[in-house]
């Protein structure tokens, strides 16, 4: 089987898991929206970082929604409550879960206030069925957030649950996408580390996999992804550190691959109560070296 036609097959599943709202209670909030944004939180600027030219950006402070990509994907942005524009901001792009739109997305994993706090633009984008061209669509997203945001294109980083989890793992593998996320964080991928067999590893990247002991769906499978990921980020797949989050962070990688393995005690449904450690995880992960 031909690369891309293996890639595609193992991205559908995840789709005909999903289509309906009722097929997991977690996707119950995409039928019935309510698209009041969570409570924006102030960033305490440094004095002296990356910068953007003075009115070179039109992006506004706060919550804005209506944004659509070329390809229709709907997408939305949120700002520290203080945004200022001239200030290069790491940029968190949220992949939703098949059947989720980007509101019912933000609610699930709650990351809006904390990630704004710490100085972050976070962008949701709505589910779209997945595949190869897909998953590039996607990662259009963080470029056209740049040409309304100040954003510094070297912090750029990708999460999301189950579709988006795939999703954002993707996009760090694929050709044509994966010098784009810096570092990423999914939650509940479709990937296994047969999966991550048919590619060639990359050049170390930070890595962090969230998956739930009692995940009956993708049973396991994050303890093999986060393998592969260790193995390819230069680490001793044999030596494992576990840190006051239950994370579990491998020995001796690579510069730049720092791989951190969290296995939560939910099933397939459960968004990781790790939201600080991503984000840390995301702005300094020398520490998980």
């Amino acid at each position: 089987m031909g690369l891309k036609r293996r890639v595609i097959v193992q991205l559908r599943p995840f789709q005909q898991q999903f289509v309906v709202c009722t097929c997991l209670s977690f996707l119950l909030t995409a039928c019935s929206e309510n698209t009041t944004p969570p409570q924006l939180e102030a960033f305490a600027y440094p004095p002296t970082a990356e910068h953007c030219l003075a009115g070179s950006r039109s992006g506004a402070a706060g919550a804005t929604d209506g944004r659509v990509s070329t390809e229709g994907i709907k997408y939305m942005v949120r700002t520290p409550s203080n945004y200022e524009a001239t200030f290069a901001h790491p940029l968190l792009m949220v992949y939703a879960p098949a059947g989720m739109s980007r509101w019912a997305s933000e609610r699930l994993t709650g990351l809006t206030t904390t990630a704004t706090g710490a100085g972050f633009v976070v962008a949701y984008a709505d589910h779209k069925q997945l595949n190869i061209p897909t998953v590039e669509q996607l990662g259009k997203i963080p470029e056209l957030v740049g040409k309304e945001w100040c954003i510094d294109e070297k912090r750029v980083y990708a999460t999301g649950h189950s579709d988006g989890g795939t999703a954002s793992l993707a996009l760090a593998v694929l050709d044509k996408t994966k010098k784009i996320p810096m570092a990423v964080a999914p939650s509940a991928a479709g990937w296994t580390g047969k999966d991550l067999e048919a590619f060639q590893c990359r050049d170390p990247i930070p890595v962090m996999i969230m998956h739930g002991k009692n995940d009956t769906l993708f049973p396991g499978w994050g303890v093999q992804t986060s393998a592969w990921w260790a193995k390819c980020n230069g680490c001793d797949v044999t030596k494992t550190k576990t840190v006051e989050s239950g994370c579990r962070i491998y020995q001796g990688c690579a510069s730049g691959g720092a791989t951190v393995y969290c296995e939560g005690s939910g099933g397939h449904r459960d968004w990781p109560n790790l939201n600080r450690v991503m984000l840390e995880f995301f702005a300094h992960p020398e520490k998980f070296l």
